[in-house]
């Protein structure tokens, strides 16, 4: 038998030439373990070693195998209920904070007891360590076999994907596909929490990039459920929960007509808040909130212009123009600026500024100068008159420590999310963070040139700064807008597939964009000319 030799951290093994990388992980002794990685590029467990080469381990600290994770975690959970609740249907809604939110579908109705059976019969399942087998099927079997189970929205997505091979795993005896490989066994999957929430509602717990190996305390905002379900309903209505049904809207030339139906649907949101503004009338600042490429300024346009045919004189604000100067900028602790923290913000001017304009004085804006991180005064001015009202958009606009000196009762905080509600079929949904991550990989490229492995890099630091500065203040929202369009995966796919075919296997971020493009090539294309100028997807696309 050949020999070669595999270098991991400080140790060099020789081996067998065929040996897996799960042997390896055996030889090695290592725990937790969910995916090889070589160079760039990410590998199962049961791939065989064909050559000498530096190995790493991934585990649920890291991005692709946080996916894995998560992917194995949801198999699992449909595993279980299925084989206790033969009659019982899983549907996996969306991504909530901390979590993922689920449904169970059956007659009656769930008791905590019985949540507790479905934990307990999944830890069964991880002692024993149960295999995750892969087969590659044909198209076409793979079509007929879910059409068959009664999966017919997964049959559809399996026949529209310009494959011939797909890859699916099984579980026991229970075969998935969740858009990303899987584990070797279920003995890694040994940490999670399931949260009843009643009305057969379960949100899904388990460690996560910025967690590490811990569960995170699951919070529930009940705010942010009823946002979403409420969008849900409406998609119910308009016959389309799944991407099939929106697949099939492209293919027979109706998706202008939805796209006009769901732009209204986010406008009535607007009167709705402009409406709460309106009848509350000592409302003088209207603060909105949401984490990156959420929409917050194409938002913030929009409110203005409806109060401004209400007879008010609105004046946008944004935080980020009061930055301090870079050089002044707060540090993490690795020693890089963080631009997410309040401490970022020139809060005396902030506050300064924001006193002045309610006292009717005129005062002088900054403006930020992101090339040369400084702010800088070009003689823009403002000054408030009786109708006019303050519109401020930015991180931190839920948190009461950026303006603490002006009473309650002056403001109306309104948190952004794109909550899209189309599901790809019944186990897969579009996460939030996916796709706030593609609008910001589109928009970055567009507005500042920059190449999708940067936007990428920053993309966690981003992420860090929300789960301290924005999850912990939504419950303080007066409302939630949700700013995603089921419909804009479509638009957005024309312009990022190809910049993440642009990632090449010498970027660390190979594993990441081939995923996101994996993902997309089921969505049909929509031309861009079909969405409105004033849409919030063009806050992105341009």
């Amino acid at each position: 038998m050949q020999k070669i030799k595999i270098t991991y951290g400080q140790e060099i093994l020789e081996i067998d030439k065929g040996t897996t990388y799960y042997e390896v992980t055996e030889k090695l002794k290592l725990q937790n373990v969910l995916a090889a990685q070589v160079g760039y590029e990410v590998y199962p467990l049961d791939a065989k070693i064909t050559e000498s080469s530096t190995i790493s381990f991934l585990d649920v600290t890291s991005l692709a195998g946080y996916k894995i994770y998560q992917a194995a975690l949801k198999f699992l959970f449909y595993v279980a209920v299925s084989e206790l609740y033969p009659d019982a249907e899983v549907t996996f809604l969306h991504s909530v904070p901390k979590g993922i939110l689920s449904e169970i579908r059956m007659p009656h109705n769930l008791t905590a007891e019985e949540i507790s059976k479905i934990k307990g019969h999944m830890a069964s399942i991880v002692e024993k360590k149960e295999r995750f087998y892969k087969y590659r099927l044909d198209n076409q079997d793979a079509f007929h076999y879910f059409k068959n189970h009664g999966e017919e929205e997964k049959a559809y997505n399996v026949q529209n994907v310009a494959k011939e091979v797909i890859t699916v795993y099984r579980l026991r005896n229970h075969i998935n596909y969740f858009y990303t490989m899987m584990p070797y066994d279920t003995g890694v999957i040994n940490r999670f929490e399931l949260v009843f929430l009643g009305r057969n509602r379960i949100v899904l717990v388990c460690p996560n990039v910025t967690s590490g190996n811990h569960i995170p305390e699951y919070v529930h905002y009940e705010n942010i459920v009823a946002n979403f379900m409420a969008s849900k309903k409406w998609l119910r209505k308009m016959q389309v929960p799944y991407l099939s049904q929106m697949n099939n809207l492209v293919s027979t030339s109706k998706i202008e007509d939805f796209i006009h139906s769901n732009e209204i649907v986010y406008q009535e949101d607007l009167l709705t808040a402009c409406e709460k503004i309106i009848s509350l009338r000592d409302v003088k600042l209207v603060l909105i909130a949401g984490p990156s490429s959420s929409g917050k300024t194409t938002t913030m346009k929009r409110l203005s212009a409806i109060l401004r045919s209400h007879g008010y004189d609105p004046i946008g604000l944004s935080t980020d123009d009061f930055f301090v100067n870079r050089k002044d900028t707060p540090k993490n602790e690795k020693g890089e600026y963080d631009y997410e923290c309040i401490q970022a913000i020139d809060l005396e001017l902030f506050n300064q500024t924001l006193q002045a304009l309610l006292n009717k004085e005129e005062v002088e804006l900054p403006e930020y100068d992101f090339v040369n991180g400084e702010k800088q005064f070009k003689g823009k001015k403002a000054c408030l008159k009786e109708n006019s009202i303050l519109l401020i958009e930015g991180l931190h606009c839920l948190n009461d420590d950026l303006i603490p000196y002006i009473d309650a009762k002056y403001k109306f905080k309104i948190y952004l999310s794109p909550f899209i509600p189309l599901n790809v079929d019944r186990h897969n949904y579009i996460s939030t963070l996916d796709l706030r991550l593609i609008r910001r990989i589109v928009r970055d490229n567009r507005t500042r040139g920059k190449k999708v492995d940067q936007t990428i890099a920053e993309w966690q630091i981003v992420r860090s700064g929300e789960e301290k500065y924005i999850f912990p203040y939504v419950y303080q929202a007066d409302m939630i807008i949700n700013t995603a369009l089921a419909y804009e995966v479509g638009v957005l796919k024309i312009y990022a597939i190809p910049l993440l075919f642009s990632v090449g296997v010498d970027s660390e971020y190979y594993s990441e964009s081939r995923r996101l493009v994996d993902y997309l090539q089921v969505f049909f294309t929509i031309p861009s000319e079909y969405v409105p100028k004033d849409s919030v997807l063009r806050e992105f696309i341009g």
